[in-house]
This record gives structure tokens, sequence and C-alpha cells, in this order.
């Protein structure tokens, strides 16, 4: 399989790209989907999401602290 980057992947093989998307050649071609999941159901008037590209994940704080988590009560992806 030809990836959008130009690089080439052996059938059955896995990765994962630099936008946090997981990755997989079959004979069918290239499927890609996201990696992390995204928090829908939090108090967004007092919260944020903020998406780490690190980790391939979203924290969920307090526009005014940071350093606070927010409960998240739903994701999806």
């Amino acid at each position: 399989c030809l990836d959008g980057e130009g690089e080439v992947h052996e059938f059955g093989s896995r990765w994962r790209t630099n936008n946090c998307y997981d990755c997989s050649c079959s004979r069918a071609g290239i499927s890609c989907c996201t990696s992390y999941m995204t928090p829908v159901d939090y108090d967004e008037q007092k919260c944020e999401s903020i998406f780490i590209k690190e980790t391939c994940s979203y924290k969920v704080v307090e526009k005014d602290d940071h350093s606070k988590e927010c409960p998240v009560h739903s994701w999806v992806g």
C-alpha cells in the first residue's frame, strides 16, 4: 500500500500517522480511523477540551485553571 505521504506499507501492517490516525494495509487498500476519543458531554461553559498531539488524546480542563480537570460523561470516536 502507498500512503498519502508516499510511504510503502506491507500487507497486514499497521501504523499511526503524525495526525493521530491508526491505519492498516490490506489487499483491499489502506484503512484509517482516529486513534483518539473526543469528549462531547461536559460543562462547556466552565471547561474546554485541549488536544494533546504527543499522546493523541484530549484533556478537559477548567477554562480559568488548566490544572483542574473536568468530568466528562461521554466520548465519541
